[in-house]
C-alpha cells in the first residue's frame, strides 16, 4: 500500500515529482536523452525508480515533462524579457542584455540542442516543443497588439512569429560567435515592433 504522503497529489508527491524532472533535466544537459533512463533519473533524484512509474506512467511520460521544463529554460527567459517591457524601446535594452546571456550559459545551450534532437527523433517531444514555441508566439503577438492596437491580428501574428525566429536565431549565432554584435538586428527588431529609434 502506498504511503499517502507520497500519493502525486500530495505536497511530498508534488515535490518528489519535481524532483525526478529536475534531475533529469540535469542528466539531459549533461549526457543528452540517452542520459535520461529510468535508472538514472531515479538515481539522481534519491529515489526509487518504481516512483517514475507512479508518479509519471514510465519513462516516456517523464521525458515529455522534461522537455516541456527544456523548454521553458531555454525560451522563458527571452519571451519574459520582452514581455515585462512595457514600450518597443524597453524591448530592445531587455534584449541587448538577455540575449547574450541566454546564448552564454551552456545548460541552456545544451538544453537547446538536445530539444531539437528530441523533437526529430521522438514525435511527442516535437509536439512539446511546437506547444511551447507556439504559447510563446501567443504571448508576443498578445504584447505586440498592446504596443500596437490599430495593428491586424494577421500582422500580430506574423510579426510574433517573425520576433521568435529572430530572437532565436540571434541566441544561436550569438552561441556560435560570443563576439558577435547583437545591435543591427536589435535595431530591425526595433523597426519591425515599431520602436521609435
Amino acid at each position: 500500500m502506498t504511503n499517502l504522503v507520497e500519493r502525486p497529489n500530495s505536497t511530498r508527491g508534488r515535490r518528489r515529482r519535481e524532483e525526478l524532472v529536475e534531475a533529469g533535466l540535469a542528466l539531459l544537459a549533461e549526457g543528452g536523452w540517452p542520459a535520461v533512463t529510468t535508472r538514472a533519473v531515479a538515481e539522481r533524484g534519491g529515489a526509487n525508480q518504481g516512483l517514475i512509474h507512479y508518479h509519471f506512467g514510465g519513462l516516456p511520460a517523464l521525458r515529455l515533462e522534461i522537455a516541456r521544463r527544456a523548454g521553458d529554460a531555454v525560451m522563458m527567459p527571452v519571451v519574459e524579457a520582452l514581455l515585462a517591457a512595457p514600450d518597443a524601446g524597453s524591448a530592445l535594452d531587455a534584449m541587448r542584455g538577455v540575449v547574450p546571456r541566454v546564448g552564454g550559459d551552456e545548460k541552456v545551450v545544451r538544453l537547446s540542442v538536445e530539444l531539437i534532437v528530441g523533437a526529430i527523433r521522438q514525435p511527442e517531444l516535437g509536439d512539446a516543443l511546437r506547444a511551447g514555441l507556439r504559447e510563446a508566439r501567443g504571448q508576443i503577438a498578445d504584447w505586440l497588439g498592446t504596443l500596437n492596437p490599430h495593428w491586424s491580428a494577421e500582422r500580430r501574428t506574423g510579426t510574433a512569429t517573425l520576433v521568435t525566429a529572430l530572437l532565436d536565431g540571434m541566441v544561436l549565432h550569438h552561441l556560435l560567435d560570443a563576439e558577435l554584435s547583437v545591435e543591427s538586428a536589435l535595431a530591425a527588431l526595433g523597426e519591425l515592433i515599431g520602436a521609435d529609434s
